[in-house]
C-alpha cells in the first residue's frame, strides 16, 4: 500500500515523500519514505503555451523536447472549438481499442497517476498506451501531475488509494483548463482555449467532476458524439461497462475460484498444481496441464472442469480421486457439429446449461471406453481448474455465425452474436454489437473482456474487421495477429537511427577511419554465401583456404548488425520487441529495416561489408586445432544459392580457389556431421514444403516438397559449429549472463507412445535412454518397401520432443545448459542477427569478450536478461506457427478448384475417423468417418493394435502407418470460415 504525505515543515512546501511498507524475504515489515521535490517547470505540453515553452526544462544537450499537444485540437459537437482529453484508469481499461485507432482520440494527456494505476493493473494495457505516447500522429502527452506542485494531490485521512487517484485525475485536469486559459489570456491571441474534457467510466468520479464544473463525460457519451459512431461504440469493453446479457438472478454454472492466497498456499503445500491449460486439437472438451510432478500431463475433461479456463491462461488444478481418473479421448469432437445454431441471445442461467445435452452423451460414452493395456486406453490422472493465475487473454480472430442471431438490423440497438474464433482450441465469444449485419461474412478482430459463472461462453467486444473472409490481404492480417506477428511500419524514430547515407554508405576507404578500430581486414579472402533462391538477407558467409601445415583455416562471417543497431536506441527496442523476422509464402516481415536487413548489414557480393568473423584452424580429420573471434571486413566474392552451390561443387571442370575452397568446406562438413551423429545429435525432421508464386499477384501456382542437398548440410555444420564456439566464448566471459539456448531431454513419458505404436505395427524397439540411443533406433526404423516410412516416424519422433528456448546462463545449471538434439553441451544463436534479437545480443556480449568494446549495462543485468529471453522464446515459436500457417493457407489456395489424387499415411487413429500425413504437400488432414459415406458408419477403435473397423453403410479397417491413396481438394472450413485442405479416402 501507498500513502502520498506533504511534509509538515512550513517552509517546505514544494516537498513530499512517498511512504511504502513491505515486508522482506525473512517475513519482517519495513518502511521505505522517499521524498519528492515538486516542480513549477514541468510543461503542459500544448503548443498553445508559450508560458510553459519559455520555462520548460531542457536535457544534457541543452535540448528541449518538442512540445506535443496540438494548437488546433480537433472538435466534436459537444466540443466544437476543440478539446484535449484526460482519461481516467477506468477509461483506458474500457476502450483502449478506442485510443488505437487512427482517426479520432488524438490529443490525450494521460497522467502519471493513471499511468501507475494502469500498470499495475494490466502491463499489457501499459504497454499499449507507452507505445501510442511514441507515436508522432496520436499527439500522446505524459504529464507528471505527482511531480507538477500545483496538481500534487496528497492522500487524505481515511481516504482509499481509487479515491485519492480519481482526485488528482479531477485536480490536474482542472488546472489544465485553468493554465491554458490564463496562459492565452496572457498573451493576448485570439485562440478559444480548448476544452479539457475528462474521460470516465466511473458513475462517482463523474459526479464530483460536474460538482466541479468540470467537463467530462463516459466513454459512449463521448464516442455518441463522433462520425462513425456505431463501430466505434461497439468496441468499448461490454464487461466494464455492464452491458453484456447479465440475468440478475441467474443461475451459478460453475464452481467459484479460490482466493489467490489460497492457490499459492496449496501449490506450495502440493495438494495443487499450476500449469498452463492447452486445449486438444481434437476435442474441445479435453484440455491438460503439464506438471513436472507427473510422468503425463493431468487430464481436464468437459466445461465445469476447465471451469472458464481458456487456452494459453496459467491455471490452477486440484487433482481428482484416482476412481475419477479418465484416459484420453479416442474421438473427434468438435463444437461447431454438437453445438450448431445457438442463440446468442439467450439471457445467462436462463434456457442455459454449462454442458448441453449433445456433450453430455459424448462425455458419457467416453466414459463407458473400455480400458486396455496400452498408453492410450490408460487412465492417467485428471483434475479440475479451481482457479485462474493468470489470464493470457489476446486478441482473437473470427467471424460472426451467422444463425446465432437472426434479428435484423436494429441501427445503433445493440443485437447479441456469437463470434467463431479461427483458433479451434478457444470457444465461442459473445459479443454486443450494433452492426451485426455488417460484419457477416468479415475477418473480426475482438478481444474478450470477462467470463463469468453465469455464463457459458466468454463475453467480448468488438475491435475491427480486417476485410471480407477468404481474401488475400484479410487472411494474411487474421494469420499475423493471430500469432502476435508486430507488423507495423517502422515508425519515424526507429529510422531515424539509421544511417544518413542510406544506401550509398560504404565501408570507410581509409585505415585510418574509426570504423577501422579492432577490424581485422580479410577482404583478400575467397568468401561466399550459399543460401536459398532469391535470399536478400544475406547473414553469412565463408571461405576455407589450406595452410602450409596441411591444415586449413575455415572462417565464418556473420554480418556486423551490431555496428548499426547500438543498445537501448529506439532501432534497438523495436528489434527487442519483434525477437525475429517472420517469413511468410508472399512477405517477409522483418525484424529490422530493409536498408539494414537487404543492403548495408547484408553479405552481399562484390561489395565491402562490416563482419563478426569466427576463424579455426582445423585439421583433415575435422578436429579443431585453435579459434579466434574478430571484427573484420570482407568483400563476398559470390552469392550462390544452394542449387547454384552445388552445380559449382559438382563441375569437375571448375578447378578456381573458390570453388576448391567450397569443396573443403563440404569435405569437413560431413566429417563434422558424423562427429555429431557419433555423440548423439537426432536427425530428425519435420514437413517441409515450398509454394511456388506468381511474381507480381503472389497468387500461388505449385507447391514442391523442399529438396534438401549437401550444400544445405554444409552451411548448417559451420554455423552450428560457429554457435557452438561463440556460446564457450559469452559464457567463459560472463558466466552469469551469457544468452544461451539450451533442448532439454524430453521425459520418457513423450515417447511412450510412439514406442508402443513402432513396436505393436512393426515390432521395432524405441530405446530412449539417451538421444544417441533415440538416434539409433529411429536409423533402425526402415521399411524397404517404403522409403517414407523412416521420415513419418522421424517427423512423429520430433513431435515428442520438448521446445529449445532462450535462457540466460545464470538461471541454470551448467548440466541443464546441453542441447539434446544437438549433442551440445553449450550452445547459443549467433550466426543470424538480421533476423533473430537473440544472435544480436550474442554479438555484443562475444565483442565485450574479446574487449573490441564494453558490455551495455543493460546486458550485465540478469532479470533484463530474462525478460529479454521469455519474449523472444514466445516470437520465436510464433513466427514459426505463423510461417506454416501461410503455407497452409497458400498450399489451400494453390489447390482452389482443383481436386488432386495423392498418397498419404495415416498417423493417428480415432474411433470416428483417422489423421493422413501426404508428403508431396506437407500437409495433414483429418477424415472423419462421416465424410466416406451417409449415413455415418459405425466405427470401433482397437486401441491395443490401433486399428479402425469402420461398418454400417460402409465396410474397410484403417490402422496406423497405413499407406492410403486420397483426393485432395480445398473447401471453405464452415466453423472457421477458413479455406482448408480436404482429404477424401479413395482406397486404403
Amino acid at each position: 500500500m501507498t500513502s502520498l504525505k506533504r511534509s509538515a515543515d512550513p517552509y517546505a512546501s514544494n516537498m513530499s515523500s512517498k511512504v511504502f511498507v513491505r515486508s522482506t524475504k525473512s517475513g519482517k515489515v519495513q518502511k521505505i519514505v522517499r521524498e519528492l521535490y515538486l516542480r513549477q517547470d514541468i510543461p503542459c505540453s500544448s503548443r498553445l503555451c508559450s508560458a510553459c515553452l519559455a520555462n520548460a526544462p531542457a536535457d544534457a544537450n541543452g535540448v528541449v523536447a518538442p512540445f506535443i499537444l496540438s494548437e488546433k485540437p480537433a472538435g466534436t459537437k459537444s466540443f466544437p472549438t476543440g478539446h484535449y482529453l484526460v482519461p481516467d484508469t477506468n477509461a483506458l481499461l474500457n476502450g483502449l481499442d478506442l485510443f488505437e485507432q487512427k482517426s479520432g482520440f488524438n490529443d490525450v494527456i494521460i497522467l502519471q497517476t493513471v499511468l501507475e494505476e494502469l500498470r499495475n493493473r494490466s502491463l499489457p494495457l501499459y504497454n499499449r498506451v507507452i507505445g501510442l505516447t511514441k507515436s508522432e500522429d496520436k499527439h500522446f502527452y505524459v504529464f507528471f501531475n505527482d511531480f507538477r506542485l500545483e496538481t500534487s494531490v496528497v492522500r487524505k485521512q481515511g481516504e482509499t488509494i481509487n479515491d485519492r487517484n480519481d482526485r488528482a485525475v479531477r485536480r490536474a485536469a482542472s488546472w489544465y483548463g485553468e493554465h491554458l486559459q490564463h496562459t492565452l489570456k496572457a498573451s493576448k491571441k485570439a485562440i478559444q482555449c480548448p476544452a479539457i474534457v475528462m474521460l470516465s467510466d466511473d458513475k462517482e468520479n463523474l459526479k464530483k467532476a460536474k460538482s466541479e464544473n468540470l467537463s467530462a463525460c463516459t466513454l459512449s457519451d463521448y464516442v455518441s458524439d463522433l462520425e462513425d459512431a456505431n463501430r466505434l461504440l461497439d468496441m468499448i469493453s461490454a464487461s466494464r461497462q455492464g452491458q453484456e446479457p447479465r440475468s440478475t438472478a441467474g443461475e451459478q454454472l460453475y464452481p467459484d475460484y479460490f482466493s489467490l492466497s489460497k492457490m499459492m498456499t496449496g501449490i506450495r503445500a502440493g495438494t495443487l498444481h499450476q500449469g498452463i491449460f492447452n486445449v486438444s486439437p481434437y476435442n474441445y472438451l479435453e484440455g491438460s496441464v503439464h506438471d513436472p510432478a507427473f510422468d503425463n500431463s493431468l487430464l481436464i475433461l468437459g466445461r465445469e472442469n476447465s471451469n472458464r479456463a481458456v487456452s494459453g491462461d496459467v491455471v490452477a488444478v486440484e487433482v481428482l480421486p484416482k476412481a475419477q481418473w479418465k484416459a484420453p479421448s479416442t474421438k473427434i469432437i468438435e463444437e461447431d457439429t454438437l453445438n450448431k445454431n445457438e442463440n446468442a441471445d439467450t439471457e445467462e442461467g436462463e434456457g442455459e446449461a454449462v454442458v448441453t445435452e449433445q456433450e453430455r452423451r459424448v462425455l458419457l460414452e467416453e466414459a463407458k471406453k473400455t480400458q486396455g493395456k496400452n498408453t492410450e486406453g490408460r487412465p492417467q490422472p485428471t483434475a479440475r481448474v479451481v482457479g485462474v493465475i493468470k489470464r493470457n487473454w489476446r486478441q482473437y480472430v473470427g467471424h460472426v455465425d451467422s444463425s446465432s442471431n437472426s434479428a435484423a438490423n436494429q441501427g445503433r440497438k445493440q443485437q447479441t452474436v456469437f463470434l467463431i474464433p479461427m483458433d479451434k482450441r478457444i470457444p465461442k465469444i459473445r459479443l454486443r454489437t450494433r452492426q451485426a449485419d455488417e460484419l457477416l461474412g468479415k475477418r473480426v478482430l475482438v478481444t474478450i473482456d470477462s467470463w463469468d459463472q453465469e455464463s457459458r461462453y466468454p463475453v467480448g467486444h468488438f475491435v475491427r474487421s480486417l476485410g471480407d473472409l477468404e481474401t488475400k490481404g484479410a487472411e494474411t492480417e487474421a494469420l499475423l495477429l493471430e500469432y502476435d506477428v508486430q507488423y507495423r511500419p517502422f515508425p519515424k524514430r526507429v529510422l531515424d537511427c539509421l544511417p544518413e547515407e542510406g544506401h550509398d554508405w560504404k565501408v570507410p576507404a581509409s585505415l585510418d577511419d574509426p570504423g577501422w578500430k579492432g577490424r581485422r581486414d580479410l577482404r583478400e579472402l575467397l568468401v561466399c554465401s550459399v543460401d536459398p533462391v532469391g535470399c536478400q538477407d544475406i547473414d553469412d558467409a565463408l571461405h576455407a583456404r589450406p595452410l602450409p601445415n596441411g591444415n586449413f583455416e575455415i572462417g565464418v562471417h556473420i554480418a556486423d548488425v551490431s555496428h548499426f543497431v547500438k543498445p537501448n536506441s529506439a532501432m534497438d527496442v523495436e528489434a527487442s520487441i519483434r525477437g525475429t523476422t517472420v517469413y511468410l509464402v508472399d512477405k517477409r516481415i522483418d525484424m529490422l529495416p530493409m536498408l539494414l536487413g537487404t543492403d548495408l548489414c547484408s553479405l552481399k557480393p562484390y561489395v565491402e561489408r562490416y563482419a563478426f568473423s569466427v576463424l579455426w584452424e582445423i585439421t583433415n580429420d575435422a578436429e579443431i586445432v585453435n579459434s579466434s573471434f574478430t571484427k573484420s571486413v570482407i568483400r563476398s566474392r559470390e552469392a550462390f544459392s544452394y542449387e547454384q552451390a552445388q552445380l559449382r561443387i559438382d563441375d569437375k571442370s571448375q578447378r578456381d580457389d573458390l570453388t576448391q575452397g567450397m569443396r573443403t568446406l563440404l569435405m569437413l562438413s560431413k566429417k563434422l556431421r558424423q562427429k555429431r551423429m557419433d555423440a548423439g545429435a537426432l536427425n530428425l525432421a519435420s514437413p517441409e514444403v515450398r509454394v511456388q508464386t506468381e511474381s507480381e499477384t503472389s497468387d500461388p501456382v505449385d507447391v514442391k516438397t523442399k529438396e534438401l542437398l549437401d550444400t544445405n548440410s554444409l552451411v548448417e555444420e559451420f554455423m552450428l559449429l560457429a554457435n557452438i564456439s561463440v556460446a564457450g566464448k559469452i559464457y567463459e566471459s560472463f558466466p552469469q549472463t551469457a544468452l544461451l539456448r539450451r533442448h532439454a531431454a524430453p521425459p520418457k513419458s513423450n515417447f511412450e507412445e510412439l514406442a508402443n505404436q513402432l513396436k505393436v505395427k512393426r515390432g521395432f524397439n524405441l530405446r530412449t535412454e539417451s538421444s544417441k540411443a533415440v538416434a539409433d533406433s529411429l536409423d533402425v526404423c526402415a521399411d524397404p518397401k517404403e522409403p517414407f516410412f523412416n521420415t513419418l516416424v522421424r517427423i512423429m519422433a520430433t513431435r515428442c520432443m520438448m521446445s529449445a528456448e532462450y535462457f540466460c546462463s545464470g538461471t541454470q545449471s551448467y548440466p541443464e545448459f546441453r542441447h539434446y538434439g544437438l549433442a551440445s553441451e553449450i550452445y547459443t544463436h549467433f550466426t543470424s542477427p538480421i533476423r533473430r534479437y537473440a544472435d544480436l545480443v550474442a554479438h555484443r556480449q562475444l565483442a565485450a569478450a574479446i574487449e573490441y568494446e564494453q558490455l551495455d549495462i543493460s546486458l550485465h543485468s540478469k532479470p533484463k536478461l530474462e525478460e529479454v529471453c521469455k519474449n523472444i522464446n514466445v516470437r520465436h515459436r510464433n513466427a514459426q506457427m505463423a510461417g506454416r500457417a501461410s503455407i497452409e493457407y497458400y498450399v489451400g489456395q494453390a489447390l482452389k478448384g482443383r481436386a488432386v489424387d495423392e498418397e498419404g499415411f495415416v498417423m493417428k487413429v480415432f474411433s470416428n475417423g483417422f489423421v493422413v500425413f501426404v508428403p508431396r504437400f506437407g500437409i495433414e488432414g483429418l477424415i472423419r468417418l462421416r465424410d466416406l459415406a451417409t449415413p455415418e458408419p459405425e466405427g470401433v477403435f482397437d486401441a491395443e493394435e490401433y486399428v479402425l473397423r469402420v461398418s454400417g453403410s460402409i465396410k474397410l479397417e484403417v490402422e496406423l502407418f497405413q499407406k492410403v491413396a486420397v483426393r485432395i481438394s480445398d473447401v471453405k472450413e464452415e466453423a472457421t470460415g477458413k479455406r482448408k485442405i480436404k482429404l477424401e479416402l479413395l482406397k486404403s
